[in-house]
Formats: C-alpha cells, sequence, structure tokens
C-alpha cells in the first residue's frame, strides 16, 4: 500500500513538473513586444490619436509592433486629421475600412529617413507603400523648412526603435489619377477648360511631357472670359485656344508651399508659364500667425483682381492641379 502511494505522489509531482517546464517553454517561445517600436509612440503621443486609430483600422498596427523596419512613419497630427474631416477617432473608426487603410499605408515608408538631411531641392521622390510623395528641404529666412506633398513637417525625427516618425500638419491623399488631364477632366466645376485642353492639344504634344503645374479655372471663371459652354469652345481657333491654355500651366511640379518657400522678403515673385509669359506670385499673410502664410494669390498680366485658388494640391501622377476662380488674362 506504501508502495502503492509513493508511486501515485512521485507521479503526481512528475505531471506537475512537466506542466511547469511545458509553460516555461511556451512562455520562452512567445512574442515579445517592444514598447519603443514606432507604432507604441504613435500610440504614446497624444496628439497622435487619430493616426493611431488609422494604423488599427488597417492593421499595420500588427507588423509595426514586431516588424524590424526600419519604417519611417509620416504621421498626420489630430488637427490635420479634423481638417480632413475626421475630427475624432470615432469618425475614422466608422469610416469604411478600405479608405482609412489608403491614408495609412500612404503614410509609411520603408526605410529611415531623416528628411532633414535631404538635398536643399523641391519636390525630391520618395516611395511610400501607397505610392509617391514629394520631399521638399529648404531654408526659409531663419527657418529650415520640410514639407511632403505641400504639407509642413511639424516634428521631425521621433525616435523609435525600429525607425522614426515625422508629424505632419496635413492628412496626404493618395493620388487617383496618373495623368493630370484625367483628374481635370474628373471635376465637373472645370469642364469647360477641360474641353480647351483637349481641343488644344496642348498636353497630348510630345514635347510637353510632364510634370506639370495646372491652374484650372471654374466653369464661371471661363464664362467671364467668354466661354460660357463647351459648345462655345468648338467654335474658338485652336491657336487661340493654346494661348489660353498655355497661360494656366507651368512646366513643373509646384505646391503651394513650394512657392512659399522661393518667394523672397517682399512676399512677391513671378512664374513662368507654358508660353513663356509670366504670371505674379503674391503670398498672403496668416492672419492667426505673424511671419507666416496661409496661401497665394495670382495676377496674369491682364489681371486686375487677384486670382485665388479654390482647392489646392490634387497630387497626379505627372503633376500638380490647383482650381482657380478667374481665369489668368494675358491682355486686359
Amino acid at each position: 500500500m506504501r508502495q502503492y502511494k509513493f508511486r501515485y505522489y512521485r507521479n503526481c509531482i512528475l505531471v506537475l513538473l512537466g506542466s511547469f517546464a511545458l509553460a516555461c517553454k511556451k512562455d520562452d517561445n512567445a512574442v515579445r513586444f517592444d514598447n519603443n517600436s514606432v507604432n507604441f509612440v504613435v500610440a504614446d503621443n497624444f496628439n497622435l490619436s487619430a493616426f493611431n486609430a488609422a494604423l488599427r483600422v488597417s492593421n499595420m498596427d500588427k507588423e509595426l509592433k514586431t516588424g524590424k523596419g526600419p519604417y519611417t512613419l509620416l504621421a498626420p497630427s489630430d488637427d490635420a486629421f479634423s481638417k480632413a474631416g475626421y475630427p475624432s477617432v470615432v469618425k475614422i473608426l466608422s469610416e469604411r475600412a478600405a479608405i482609412i487603410s489608403n491614408i495609412a499605408y500612404y503614410h509609411i515608408l520603408d526605410g529611415k529617413y531623416e528628411l532633414d538631411k535631404l538635398p536643399f531641392l523641391f519636390n525630391q521622390e520618395l516611395k511610400t507603400r501607397k505610392g509617391k510623395v514629394y520631399a521638399t528641404h529648404w531654408v526659409k529666412g531663419a527657418d529650415t523648412v520640410l514639407t511632403l506633398n505641400g504639407a509642413r513637417v511639424l516634428t521631425q525625427n521621433l525616435p523609435a526603435s525600429n525607425g522614426l516618425i515625422q508629424v505632419l500638419d496635413r492628412v496626404m491623399t493618395p493620388y487617383v489619377h496618373d495623368k493630370i488631364v484625367d483628374a481635370i477632366n474628373a471635376d465637373a466645376s472645370i469642364s469647360i477648360f477641360a474641353r480647351a485642353i483637349k481641343r488644344s492639344g496642348v498636353l497630348s504634344e510630345k514635347v510637353n511631357q510632364g510634370p506639370y503645374t495646372i491652374f484650372a479655372p471654374t466653369n464661371a471663371a471661363m464664362a467671364q472670359m467668354g466661354f460660357t459652354s463647351i459648345q462655345e469652345i468648338e467654335k474658338i481657333g485652336v491657336a487661340e485656344l493654346k494661348q489660353v491654355v498655355n497661360y494656366h500651366i507651368v512646366r513643373d511640379r509646384r505646391f503651394v508651399y513650394d512657392y512659399i518657400l522661393s518667394t523672397g522678403n517682399t512676399n512677391v515673385s513671378k512664374q513662368t508659364m507654358l508660353d513663356g509669359n509670366n504670371v505674379q506670385i503674391r503670398l498672403i499673410p496668416n492672419a492667426n500667425s505673424p511671419g507666416a502664410f496661409s496661401g497665394i494669390a495670382l495676377r496674369g498680366l491682364g489681371n486686375t483682381s487677384d486670382v485665388l485658388l479654390q482647392k489646392q494640391d490634387i497630387l497626379t501622377g505627372d503633376g500638380v492641379l490647383h482650381i482657380v476662380d478667374q481665369c489668368l488674362r494675358i491682355t486686359q
């Protein structure tokens, strides 16, 4: 009987020891999260709660927890998300997952990018998980300014164990159209100008390959020039249409902030258009921030009042589209 009890207790002890050893083995093989990885740094930043939610919706937070990287996160601030139509985390979580995922992927770079070490150039191409972005590193007065797709970098190079975080003042949108003409054709508010571009043949000419910046007048602006409908465009000679169209196109990629960065102390500069004539660019002061600027106003050679942007910085694969409230006029 004693021998039986001895064997019983011995077996129980062996089972307990085996269970303990197995538990230890499982714990040794468990995934250990690094609390200083990029996504945890984002989660700990009270100003990046919206971007943190976007990472969760896209499931990128799972990769960023365990991935070696390095990664560079281009993280829009909560204020940037609010301006983009997402004033709360709840709004992000209620949006279609595909839309939020596209935004999240577009703000992730594979690799470690210290943007302040880029050359002092405009619109240097970088590749994100969802397409290209364009970085500018420039000196404005006493400041060194960094922008991405015209959005300003507010905080540079927040460190993490597997990468860096750059905080932006705007949510960037992945471009939908490879060609700027397709973006123009997709916007009903500029359909008359779209027809003028097509009939003029300007952007179909091989000598006029992008990138471009186009200041596209609204239909109301075209009506002020006498082009009240698409039918009116058909009546105009091609040479006259080319003259109108060419004075609204820049042979380069230019976001609004590029003009702010490159304009001197007078706050006025000139932009050469596709036809060789100049347009005046004037910086608009920011009433809420002395010494800063909120945008630009344009004047063609024949304009008697400022031409203002209604939409700006619409990125395409071969340029940037801005929509303006008046035509740029060569003559009065």
